[in-house]
């Protein structure tokens, strides 16, 4: 599935399914030393109180949160982005609801560093009306590999180790979008990473947990 150039709306799964894959690719990817770094420093991706985050250190930024039963809020930048230079100016929060979290997104727009914003309520993403003349908003960039299900598989083959007797990539990434996800069936597919990256089980189970998608039964 393409991302348009703007962004639009119905390029994004639900905001449950991209929570849900957001969340695996963060969690797989997460050690207890990495959680011990501040927020401000880290890259890659990873979740916090904030939500879930991606950040390269360089060309794009992104967090997505929970804002309620099934509401979600998607903002951040990549330097692909018209949308701040745009002339006359667009105004990125017009149209939004009440619940979005406007002392951020106002602060970050002070800043200057915000591209683009999506909100998710009623089983559907929104957005501001986009002028004709803007060529690109950076969602493409931003969001690509949690739209590309081939990409977001593609990312999991570096952690996940597919055993004959074990769960495959997409069937770990089906249950994670149904919330159901088994926590041990993940854990005993883990393997390091090609750069060395210890494998660490319980920051893993920890950031499932934190995220909402595995098996009730498992997360009491």
């Amino acid at each position: 599935m393409a991302i348009h150039r703007p962004g639009r709306p119905e390029d994004l799964p639900p905001g449950e399914v991209l929570w849900a894959r957001w969340a695996l690719l963060a969690a797989v990817a997460t050690t207890t030393e990495r959680e011990r770094i501040p927020t401000v420093h880290r890259s890659g991706h990873w979740i916090d109180e904030a939500g879930l985050n991606w950040d390269d250190s360089g060309c794009t930024w992104w967090i997505l949160s929970r804002m309620g039963e099934g509401r979600f809020v998607l903002y951040g930048e990549d330097e692909s982005s018209g949308v701040k230079w745009h002339e006359p100016p667009i105004d990125m929060l017009a149209g939004g609801p009440d619940w979005l979290p406007y002392e951020e997104l106002r602060y970050r727009l002070e800043g200057n560093e915000l591209g683009c914003v999506y909100w998710y309520e009623n089983g559907a993403w929104s957005r501001a009306s986009y002028p004709d003349s803007l060529e690109d908003d950076g969602l493409d960039c931003g969001m690509s590999d949690f739209v590309d299900q081939g990409a977001l598989l593609r990312e999991l083959a570096v952690r996940v180790d597919e055993t004959a007797d074990g769960p495959d990539r997409e069937s770990l990434l089906a249950d994670a979008e149904a919330h159901r996800l088994d926590v041990r069936l993940l854990l005993e597919c883990l393997r390091t990473h090609v750069d060395g990256d210890p494998l660490d089980p319980p920051a893993v189970a920890m950031a499932l947990d934190r995220a909402g998608i595995t098996a009730q039964e498992v997360r009491r």
